[in-house]
């Protein structure tokens, strides 16, 4: 009889490169891991943490530049939430590429993403 994909974590390794095989061990391996990770050590509280924007140090991206970063893209990947498959963007003109280049510099001087793009379709295979 088969069950299907059933995850297991019953092993971690801990800092020190031991395997750790017991629930309890492997749950604060877990808890220790992502505070380390995200950098948060002796930040109890967020809010009073100093926020500093950077200064700008590099130019703003070139139409040339947009237009090999359109060349890079992948094809056959799925078009997310705006339904545009990365093919039409490859083989639209001139015209595509420099709305695509001003859209790029207006979101890079305002330093705020689009709504739409902070979403993702996740689907399980």
């Amino acid at each position: 009889m088969t069950v299907g994909y059933q995850p297991r974590t019953n092993r971690v390794k801990e800092g020190k490169g031991d395997l750790v095989a017991d629930f309890h061990s492997i749950l604060a391996r877990w808890r220790n891991h992502f505070p380390q990770l995200l950098n948060v050590h002796g930040v109890n509280d967020f809010r009073q943490t100093e926020i500093q924007t950077a200064v700008t140090l590099l130019p703003e991206p070139s139409t040339f530049e947009i237009e090999l970063a359109i060349e890079k893209l992948k094809s056959h990947k799925s078009p997310g939430i705006v339904h545009i498959p990365t093919e039409l963007i490859k083989t639209r003109g001139r015209t595509t590429r420099s709305e695509i280049h001003k859209l790029i510099i207006s979101i890079r001087n305002k330093e705020e993403l689009p709504e739409e793009w902070k979403e993702s379709i996740i689907s399980p295979i």
